[in-house]
């Protein structure tokens, strides 16, 4: 993993030093070395902070060119597949002077174009400079593991991994994008290409982008989309060979990403998804290293006896880390480090699982995507059974409830977003079930500032097409919630710790598979959830393993929020003078949750907020 970052412009001169100050404040992603380019002309400026995985030697440093710097690259990420690419390049007559990953990509953009991406499979956003055609060609992963946020003013094109990347002095005289505040109040994180700053935006994933410096214009486009999901054929479907198929395409997956010239373990919650991925790597590797986190002073919380019975049985170094309550101070460092805020409080558990890894390894494989490739989520279940026992429910009754009554509910009251939902046609749309606050609730909290109804457009304007509700609920998720919140979320916290995190489940062929093959009625029903994947694992594990990750990644946030210094640090922060957000309306979500009401992440969602836009200084 590393930091990228770069400048160009048809129309005037770059400033080395401002670039390589922008360069330096993502140092954290890439302690190992700092390297920039600059054109002949001055007008184009490649930064690169390393991180080194594979092929330790300078031969690997960034950024990296070919044919007398006609083409030079800077690269986020790991390519899985390039020893297969590196090899039908050799026959075609490349030579190669490291054994990077690096270098194969640019190889392969000389000998492929624009093309070449299609070949390529990992996490990844890199950016490449052609001199020849004096353009820059920029590209972002398909599930968006890795960031990529640019700038384009009409005359100056900028990018890098992170908003701290873009700008020199925080975030300089930059506003607040509206529209994304109203996407952050409304899911929990900012989606698309929009970002949380104005004049800033997200390359999406499985996009591209192309800067041409001499018609000073710039495109995005997809590179690649989820396979249709109209082949399904249910009655001819043979679970047997999908299971000898999964099982090939997944060992395959663990295999290419257990490859690394540093120390690497394995994320082992107990659950389903990360079982899967210690079972092969215990397979390729002896005595690989497993990591859990465990809350023994919160006893609903912990659940590191299900990882030690998985650990035991695959004969794994397996350690424990026991996670106390943080200080809230830590949350100064995260809000400063997440350049978009998200609402997801699992960010700190996150964050110190991976500041404890990295004291045993650089690389840890993790089971993110397995919810929303195979149906895990609890949400899935709920719409299949709203979808089974309602339809028969007279549709004036169910917009009464939806409406009427719902308004009248407080902010957390249980079971308030699907009981809004209850008038939403399941046969070809789909509920807003992780809305943090309602459009009235929005436009309270920042004194009718957001009086719009832009985030409810735009879930609707990206609602896949599908025809099964399963198939749109897990598509929606794989391309908003996994890849704005989970993905960022372990990225920013995995990378402020130096330590880069891989996704098995995210591999190309495994994503198609999933998409393209398994039917939804074997992933989730209306009373269970995981169906392919948990009749998967009890062929390799025990069926007296209760392998059933129950809580998630969770931290005990309410009784935190009720009393101590994390209240002290909630009522300073949202309750001050200078707080944005209405003060009678957070006061009154405050003494909802300690009534009991279901408001934890609602007030860590407002909290983060602030403490971010408090420390860059950003005005609305």
């Amino acid at each position: 993993m590393c930091a990228i970052s770069g400048k160009a412009s048809n129309s005037k001169y770059i400033n080395r030093d401002e670039c390589s100050k922008m360069l330096k404040n993502m140092s954290h992603r890439g302690p190992d070395h700092q390297g920039y380019w600059i054109s002949k002309e001055k007008n184009v400026f490649l930064g690169h902070n390393r991180l080194s995985i594979i092929d330790l030697s300078k031969n690997a440093n960034q950024p990296m060119y070919l044919d007398n710097q006609e083409i030079v690259i800077v690269f986020n990420g790991e390519i899985y597949n390039y020893l297969e690419i590196k090899e039908i390049l050799i026959k075609k007559g490349y030579k190669f002077f490291s054994k990077s990953d690096t270098e194969v990509i640019i190889s392969a953009y000389k000998e492929w174009g624009y093309d070449f991406v299609k070949k390529i499979d990992g996490q990844f956003a890199f950016s490449i400079y052609d001199n020849r055609k004096k353009i820059i060609f920029s590209v972002r992963d398909r599930a968006g593991e890795k960031p990529f946020f640019y700038k384009f003013d009409g005359k100056t094109f900028q990018f890098a991994s992170e908003l701290k990347g873009i700008f020199s002095e925080k975030f300089d005289s930059t506003k607040i994008n509206i529209k994304a505040l109203d996407s952050f109040l409304t899911f929990g994180y900012v989606p698309g290409d929009l970002c949380i700053l104005e004049d800033v935006k997200k390359l999406p994933p499985a996009s591209a982008l192309i800067f041409d410096l001499n018609k000073n214009s710039l495109k995005v486009f997809e590179y690649w989309q989820l396979p249709s999901s109209n082949n399904y054929e249910v009655k001819n479907i043979n679970l047997d060979l999908l299971y000898e198929e999964f099982d090939v395409l997944f060992k395959d997956s663990v295999k290419k990403q257990l490859v690394s010239d540093v120390p690497i373990g394995v994320l082992l919650s107990g659950g389903i998804d990360s079982s899967i991925i210690a079972y092969y790597a215990a397979n390729f590797s002896k005595n690989v290293k497993t990591f859990n986190v465990s809350f023994k002073k919160f006893g609903d919380f912990d659940e590191s006896s299900h990882a030690r019975l998985v650990s035991q049985f695959l004969g794994t170094d397996h350690i424990e880390i026991d996670i106390d309550e943080p200080s809230p101070d830590l949350m100064f460092k995260l809000s400063k480090q997440f350049d978009e805020p998200i609402s997801d409080s699992s960010m700190i558990p996150t964050f110190l699982l991976s500041r404890e890894v990295k004291k045993y390894c650089t690389v840890a494989l993790g089971g993110d995507g397995g919810d929303e490739l195979f149906g895990g989520y609890k949400h899935y279940d709920r719409l299949l059974w709203l979808e089974k026992y309602l339809s028969k429910l007279p549709n004036n009754i169910k917009k009464f409830i939806s409406t009427n009554i719902t308004e009248k509910l407080p902010i957390g009251f249980k079971g308030k977003n699907w009981l809004q939902s209850l008038d939403t046609d399941l046969s070809n749309n789909l509920p807003i079930i992780g809305k943090f606050f309602s459009q009235n609730d929005r436009n309270k909290l920042t004194n009718n500032l957001l009086n719009l109804n832009f985030s409810e457009n735009f879930w609707n304007e990206r609602l896949p097409k599908e025809n099964d509700l399963l198939e749109r609920a897990t598509r929606m998720d794989f391309k908003n919630y996994l890849a704005e919140d989970i993905l960022v979320k372990i990225d920013r916290a995995s990378m402020l710790n130096s330590l880069e995190l891989r996704a098995p489940f995210l591999d190309k062929k495994i994503i198609e598979f999933a998409f393209g093959k398994v039917h939804p009625k074997n992933k989730c029903s209306s009373n269970e959830r995981k169906i392919f994947l948990k009749k998967f694992v009890y062929k390799i594990f025990p069926k007296s393993f209760d392998i059933k990750r129950k809580q998630g990644f969770s931290i005990p946030l309410k009784n935190w929020f009720k009393k101590g210094k994390w209240r002290d640090l909630l009522t300073d922060t949202l309750l001050d003078s200078e707080s944005f957000f209405n003060k009678e309306i957070v006061e009154n979500i405050i003494k909802q949750h300690d009534k009991g009401y279901n408001n934890s992440e609602r007030l860590f969602c407002l909290l983060n907020f602030e403490l971010w836009r408090k420390y860059y200084k950003l005005s609305i």
